[in-house]
């Protein structure tokens, strides 16, 4: 019986999709795996019954990647899953920056008591003007699950839009409307956009993207929207662009301590994932992910391990290794094996950064005492007998 332990309430319509041989379990020294949306684990211990750790969501900052990493426990997400909910976001978020409606509820708000309200209404409704957004180009920066759905749902607004990714997959390029202009440099994208929309990981190379260098390339009145990273824009350079009139707007999912309380910028309480439907579909990803490991040993959306997938076992015997990525250690298995007089009849392996992920499928079932052999050999961080 697989033991799941819950740190959050996790959307019914993902648990409901565990088999009959999965259990909750009160007892995190018991579980194999745990299912998490914002809990904070960086203080946790982990058994050594833990092997999984799925986070019904996108981001990981709540969770200790490296130490999990080093005691061989896969860290999964659920990238893509909520990313409709973002996605619409984004396009509220151009509105928002397009025209001061939040200004103007702001304002009906102050002068809700004092009478005659239509009238007044009336009378100032022009403090709140803005622009209409077709015709309108808009800039995007990151075309993944949620960057190329925002590229393609404003050309249907009738928007023209520039999009720019060098790393964008062949499945997210097939998916993109032919009328987005494919810009080559970010550059391109900050001197031709009326609205600009982030959506990259925050790297080395993306932090503080958003300066007073590139804000300078941008067309005066800009708007910028942020739900992808807060440290992707400088601060200082955003409120000074604010002040002189350089950036219009600011709408940002990442409200922090200076950009709240700044004129011009509309921050939103990280709604963007905030949805039924996305906490529903974000739970069944990373209740399916982490069945797929605990049966079958595959890694599918991990974040500190490489995706490995070797489909359902269909020989004797298979085995599963997490380790170290050092040189001969693929050599060291098969020697081991050898030893045993087993034949591998498959193997997959593959890295990513420090960390690396065997599997073996052998012609007969895995022999008492070959996992024990195996966990002696240099790097290596747990064995697991898929069967």
């Amino acid at each position: 019986m697989h033991k799941i332990h819950y740190l959050n309430k996790i959307s019914p319509k993902g648990t409901a999709l565990w088999k009959e041989n999965y259990e909750e379990t009160n007892n995190l020294d018991q579980a194999e795996a745990i299912m998490v949306r914002s809990a904070a684990m960086h203080d946790m211990e982990f058994s050594d019954n833990l092997v999984a750790i799925a986070r019904a969501g996108a981001g990981v900052n709540n969770i200790p990647l490296d130490r999990c990493a080093e005691k061989g426990i896969v860290v999964f997400n659920t990238p893509g899953a909520n990313a409709n909910g973002v996605k619409e976001m984004v396009l509220c978020g151009m509105l928002l920056g397009a025209r001061d409606v939040v200004g103007g509820i702001r304002w009906v708000q102050s002068i809700k008591d004092e009478g005659d309200i239509a009238k007044k209404v009336e009378k100032g409704k022009s403090q709140f003007a803005g622009n209409e957004i077709m015709n309108k180009t808009l800039g995007v920066i990151g075309l993944g699950a949620i960057g190329g759905p925002v590229a393609n749902a404003a050309i249907k607004l009738g928007m023209q839009v520039y999009g720019c990714d060098p790393y964008i997959s062949i499945d997210a390029a097939w998916h993109l409307n032919s009328n987005i202009i494919h810009a080559k440099t970010r550059e391109e994208v900050y001197a031709n956009s009326d609205i600009i929309t982030l959506h990259v990981p925050l790297l080395d190379s993306t932090k503080h993207m958003i300066n007073a260098e590139t804000i300078a390339m941008m067309k005066d009145g800009v708007v910028i929207l942020n739900f992808a990273r807060d440290l992707l824009v400088d601060d200082d350079a955003l409120e000074a662009a604010l002040k002189s009139g350089k950036v219009k707007r600011y709408i940002t999912d990442f409200p922090n301590d200076r950009t709240a309380g700044m004129e011009g910028v509309v921050a939103i309480p990280h709604l963007g994932a905030s949805t039924e439907e996305s906490e529903d579909n974000c739970a069944k990803m990373a209740v399916k992910q982490t069945m797929n490991y605990l049966e079958n040993g595959n890694i599918i959306n991990s974040v500190n391990y490489p995706n490995c997938d070797m489909g359902v076992c269909t020989k004797p015997g298979r085995i599963t290794v997490l380790h170290k990525n050092i040189p001969n250690t693929i050599s060291r298995f098969s020697t081991t094996l050898g030893s045993y007089n087993i034949n591998i009849s498959d193997m997959l392996n593959r890295s990513k950064g420090e960390h690396a992920y065997t599997m073996l499928d052998i012609d007969e079932p895995t022999p008492a005492g070959l996992a024990q052999e195996l966990e002696k050999q240099e790097g290596v961080y747990r064995v697991r007998v898929i069967k």
